[in-house]
């Protein structure tokens, strides 16, 4: 439902005071569940794989986030990683004011904000904005597969009528062992 406001120069009425009778009741969940490929580095970071396009680094000693590209930075390493940050913002894992550039080209770090099951909570939340990253990685999977298919394995519009072409030593008739080529001489001597 919109809501009017109107701006006159009487004098403005008092915001109401939040009524007495709202309770809030927070209820502790103690399992906390989610499916993610981590793995252990030796000074006990976390290590998450399983996005293709970057790696999840979660520093429990300091208590940050960093994500890496995975192979070649692009356009789509940072969008991945400007989601990933910005979806953690919004749940409230990160400090609002902490996401910022890496020290390592083309990464994102943010600080975790301090709790009791902070890495805990971490770990679901990267969970679940995994799940929502799948059908984008399938989509972009698939068509990869698809021009690859296309590439090697053409239909009848976009292929020869000679069909699959043999191997050969020489084919053509240029030969290319009795090319002049004058500028491997020194000079040039047409």
């Amino acid at each position: 439902m919109p809501v009017n406001i109107t701006i006159d120069d009487q004098e403005t009425t008092p915001i109401p005071q939040e009524p007495e009778g709202i309770k809030i009741e927070i209820v502790e969940k103690d399992n906390i569940e989610g499916k993610l490929n981590v793995r252990s580095a030796i000074n006990g970071d976390l290590m998450i794989m399983d996005h293709k396009d970057i790696d999840i680094v979660i520093k429990p000693k300091d208590k940050k986030i960093v994500a890496f590209a995975k192979e070649t930075l692009s356009d789509l390493v940072y969008g991945a990683e400007s989601r990933l940050f910005e979806y953690l913002r919004k749940v409230g894992v990160l400090e609002l004011d902490s996401i910022q550039g890496g020290n390592i080209y083309g990464s994102l770090e943010g600080q975790i904000q301090e709790g009791e099951k902070s890495v805990e909570i971490t770990l679901m939340k990267i969970s679940e904005w995994m799940v929502t990253e799948q059908p984008m990685i399938a989509g972009r999977t698939a068509y990869d597969e698809m021009e690859d298919e296309h590439l090697l394995d053409p239909d009848g519009e976009y292929s020869t009528e000679l069909g699959e072409v043999p191997q050969a030593a020489k084919k053509g008739s240029i030969d290319k062992s009795t090319l002049f080529a004058p500028y491997l001489y020194g000079r040039y001597s047409y």
